[in-house]
């Protein structure tokens, strides 16, 4: 058997709530209120509403103002409503379908015609909804591909100097824990934030093996160079419509400027550099203190701590700094948790 839709008919007169339940029963279950804040209870309780029939003169609560209360709820603009009744007036069907009916049919009711048309408003509603569906599975689809493009991005700008993919792992993780601290708790942007992290070093694609990995003091012609990486990323990500690559780009242009003004590639300062670049800082500094490179040894966690607290307001948003510090516990188990030894085809894009 077949799903049978459910249908909320919504009427002040008993007799027009029976004429219509005798009317659809054999097809559809049905549902009644008889004025409008009980149809708007039913709606609110109950998610296996597929169609409203509702009848326009009904006191305290008309059938125009319920249509508006439906159609301004998120989880329920979607269902479809038809307005049942006596008036046959251009301009009352006109405002009915303005405020968001799909059609209009009028008294004395047409058995065959009520049938024919509630058949085919469902038919479309059901047509719409495998749209939303399709369209909501291909966005998803579209989002992990370019998540999938970001990460192996990022994973190709961190071999660059890096021979496990762990830091860039690490830091997004960090940068979720302050993000989350900031805004008291998982949110759209704290998880943009997290996607967009491992972009931050995408620039250094463009600096040569010589520089990149150099043992000892860059001169100055090299460090001119290197601090040319933040653009370099800013290119290579380039302009889009998406929310997650236009932060991706944010971030991989302002990770490394400073609050004091000090840094590159744009010499910013304070709250002229955008919140996610002052975020990303924090995070990306305190992994690469702790992290073995080429030209440098690992500090220890609780140097690399001091140093960022003895930059705040130098290098650093005092208050980025404040919500590090209070994030720090969740930060060091996910540096246990993802150690250098970790080869990057080992780090599943679930860690992510």
């Amino acid at each position: 058997m077949g799903h049978k839709y459910t249908i909320l008919v919504v009427d002040d007169t008993p007799e027009n709530i029976n004429l219509l339940y005798n009317i659809l029963q054999d097809t559809y279950k049905i549902k009644a209120a008889a004025n409008g804040r009980k149809a708007l209870d039913i709606l609110k309780n109950d998610s296996s509403i597929d169609m409203v029939l509702l009848d326009i003169m009904m006191p305290d609560m008309d059938g125009y103002e319920v249509c508006t209360h439906i159609k301004n709820n998120p989880l329920t603009t979607h269902i479809p409503i038809i307005f049942i009744t006596a008036l046959s007036e251009y301009g009352n069907e006109e405002k009915g379908l303005t405020l968001g009916a799909v059609d209009y049919i009028t008294k004395p009711i047409n058995p065959a015609i009520t049938r024919a048309r509630i058949k085919t408003n469902l038919a479309l509603y059901d047509q719409s909804r495998e749209l939303e569906r399709k369209v909501k599975e291909r966005t998803k689809e579209l989002k992990e591909s370019r998540l999938s493009i970001i990460r192996q991005l990022g994973r190709a700008s961190e071999f660059k100097d890096n021979d496990t993919g762990s830091h860039i792992v690490r830091m997004s993780h960090y940068t979720r824990l302050i993000c989350e601290s900031i805004v008291g708790g998982s949110t759209e942007w704290s998880d943009l934030m997290f996607q967009a992290a491992p972009m931050h070093d995408v620039g250094k694609i463009g600096i040569p093996d010589e520089v990149l990995l150099k043992n000892g003091k860059l001169n100055e012609e090299e460090w001119s160079l290197m601090k040319k990486h933040p653009i370099f990323g800013a290119e290579i990500i380039g302009d889009h419509d998406s929310k997650l690559l236009q932060l991706s780009k944010e971030i991989a242009l302002t990770h490394h400027e400073k609050w004091d003004g000090s840094g590159y590639p744009s010499g910013l300062s304070g709250e002229d550099i955008p919140l996610s670049g002052r975020i990303v800082s924090v995070a990306d500094i305190f992994d690469a203190l702790t992290t073995e490179r080429p030209y440098k040894k690992a500090w220890s966690v609780e140097d690399a701590i001091t140093y960022i607290n003895k930059e705040a307001n130098v290098t650093f948003d005092p208050n980025i700094v404040d919500h590090f510090n209070k994030v720090l516990p969740q930060i060091k188990k996910y540096k246990k948790k993802f150690t250098d030894t970790l080869n990057v085809h080992e780090i599943s894009d679930l860690d992510y």
